[in-house]
């Protein structure tokens, strides 16, 4: 299992448009991807359960990635987030 933290910037948080293009990523992976937020999880494969988080700009969210293709799944994530969120 791999995880990173990333603190979201961008000024609307993890709204409808980001969510799913978390989404669409994701399902490039076989991995098992989480977002984890204030003690809850949600899947990265599933847009509402993303959505329902309710993650603001400025919260720390952490990725966690586990099965085979975790590192590539790792790394487009890192670089996702970095220009997205």
């Amino acid at each position: 299992m791999k995880e990173f933290n990333h603190v979201i910037a961008d000024p609307e948080g993890v709204h409808a448009r980001p969510a799913t293009e978390l989404v669409k990523l994701a399902k490039n992976y076989q991995s098992s991807i989480s977002i984890i937020f204030d003690g809850r999880v949600g899947d990265c494969k599933r847009v509402f359960t993303i959505m329902a988080l309710g993650i603001k700009c400025g919260n720390t969210v952490t990725f966690a990635f586990d099965g085979d293709d975790e590192d590539a799944a790792m790394e487009a994530f890192t670089d996702f987030v970095a220009t997205k969120l």
